[in-house]
């Protein structure tokens, strides 16, 4: 059983801390409709599936961003890849730690240590919406890996094209503040890798799901 909620006006990261503490949430759009955050999953260990899209395609220092209760980044560190979650969630970092995998509460949008040489980073769960600009946020995974490294970009249908958004939160019966996200769908890919100078080196579907693995050119593009 969760505790109550005791904030009238919620800011989107104190939403988002209750809803990984076990409050039902939903994502709101302006116009009324709503998507339930499917918490109960991600606060699972990963799945086979998980394994399938991600784990399995990682084979060096990988960053998830926007891990979450950390699920990826524990399954990554249990095949002893050196793994760190990152998220703006003070209890996604916190669950994360409890799982035994590295991580830390901040923007995934903020400057990192070893800019550039990581092998490898994450955009699950539609992960690539966050901040409504998915350009800016591959760009920025860009500059996160090394030359010749990968992003793994889990993406919508084919038909959901590229969609910006003010969304909110519901926790309960209460809402958090605006914020921006995307929808990107895998028709949106050729627009995205043109955009940020990245190539498309695979595209994995699994249960129902996909994900395009970009790769940063070794060389300058």
């Amino acid at each position: 059983m969760t505790e109550m909620l005791d904030l009238d006006d919620l800011s989107p990261i104190e939403a988002m801390d209750a809803a990984f503490a076990g409050h039902p949430a939903e994502l709101v759009h302006h116009d009324g409709g709503s998507i339930p955050l499917a918490v109960h999953e991600w606060v699972q260990d990963a799945t086979k599936i998980d394994h399938e899209l991600f784990i399995d395609a990682c084979s060096g220092t990988t960053l998830d961003l926007g891990c979450g209760p950390g699920r990826l980044t524990a399954g990554l560190a249990a095949q002893r890849i050196h793994a760190v979650g990152v998220d703006i969630s003070a209890e996604a970092v916190r669950q994360t730690r409890v799982r035994g995998a590295a991580a830390l509460q901040r923007d995934v949008y903020a400057s990192m240590f070893g800019m550039g040489m990581w092998d490898h980073a994450l955009l699950a769960d539609g992960n690539i919406g966050i901040g409504g600009d998915p350009v800016k946020l591959l760009t920025h995974a860009r500059r996160l890996v090394r030359p010749g490294g990968s992003i793994l970009v889990e993406l919508g249908p084919t038909g959901t094209g590229l969609t910006r958004h003010d969304v909110r939160l519901r926790i309960g019966e209460r809402m958090s503040g605006h914020f921006r996200w995307a929808y990107v769908g895998v028709d949106a890919l050729p627009e995205l890798t043109a955009a940020t100078r990245l190539v498309t080196r695979d595209v994995i579907c699994s249960g129902g799901r996909t994900v395009a693995v970009l790769e940063r050119p070794a060389t300058a593009r």
